[in-house]
């Protein structure tokens, strides 16, 4: 089995999954489906409901109850324990078994949740990690923004990696006006990389200037990794940074950008070449924009 790693996010709870190299297959965690069906934090209560509820479903002749596989994931105490997993087919049948009001939505999401465009494109930005392109990618510039956009929205929307020539707006803050667009970019290009600092503010401002018309925060935190890691040999590790904290502090970055660099610096880790480093910052860059990213269109 490989490292690498999937977290999804159902009512802002982890369902995490790992990939299972000889079925060729993800595997996810039971513990994480019982929290959330249960609406319950407690690991040992969750634990101890899954060994009842798992003797039940044997005894009922359940196929659930006999095709749980272990692997390793992380446990309260940060050391990855052995703990059952189940298969795609597996966790919808635990879901239909379930004696929980939230079955039928869970079931409803966990279906359709990888054939959404953010699912596929998604699963793209998964495989930049093995993929050559992140090698050949321009760090800090503007093409090297498209080439990222395009690659993850590709076959996806008909823009992939175009700036856009429409102005948008998100709640009530208008982007740089399309008109001007190509300047701002240009501006925001030239800005130096020398420092954390440095590529913060540039990051800020390149997000400010929201060159697409969709897909920019997916894009931009990619973008911005690979600043920090040339130039500082360093990452930003997503699932240290609060998601309404994020928002917020990238909201009020317009006018005052210390609340989003601290949450930043804080979260830099070392760990530049960590496929579960990379796998973790994509699940959680996608999910900051779940039911948030509104945006809404004006005329060119």
């Amino acid at each position: 089995m490989t490292d690498k790693v999937s977290i999804r996010f159902f009512d802002d709870r982890e369902v995490r999954a790992v990939w299972d190299d000889e079925n060729v297959k993800w595997r996810f965690s039971v513990l994480d489906i019982v929290a959330i069906l249960r609406d319950e934090s407690d690991y040992e209560k969750n634990r101890n409901y899954w060994k009842y509820l798992k003797a039940k479903l044997k005894r009922n002749s359940s196929q659930v109850g006999s095709v749980t596989t272990q692997f390793r994931f992380t446990a309260p105490d940060g050391k990855k324990r052995l703990a059952d997993a189940l298969d795609y087919d597996g966790i919808v049948e635990l879901a239909k078994n379930f004696p929980s009001t939230k079955a039928s939505r869970f079931i409803e999401w966990f279906t359709y949740s990888d054939e959404t465009i953010d699912g596929q494109s998604k699963n793209k930005a998964y495989a930049l990690f093995d993929s050559s392109l992140l090698e050949m990618i321009e760090v800090g510039t503007v093409k090297g923004l498209q080439q990222i956009h395009a690659y993850l929205f590709g076959g996806l929307y008909a823009f992939t990696g175009q700036i856009r020539t429409l102005n948008i707006a998100k709640g009530g803050f208008q982007f740089a006006v399309a008109q001007f667009l190509p300047n701002s970019l240009k501006t925001v290009e030239s800005m130096p990389e020398r420092s954390f600092s440095e590529i913060a503010d540039k990051y800020v401002e390149m997000n400010v200037a929201h060159p697409f018309i969709e897909g920019n925060g997916r894009s931009m935190r990619i973008w911005l990794d690979l600043m920090l890691k040339k130039t500082l040999k360093a990452c930003v590790d997503w699932s240290k940074i609060d998601k309404k904290d994020y928002l917020a502090a990238t909201e009020r970055s317009v006018s005052d950008s210390t609340p989003l660099k601290a949450l930043l610096q804080a979260a830099l880790t070392d760990k530049i070449n960590d496929r579960e480093m990379f796998m973790k910052g994509v699940d959680y860059s996608y999910y900051y924009e779940q039911e948030d990213e509104v945006t809404e269109y004006g005329k060119k």
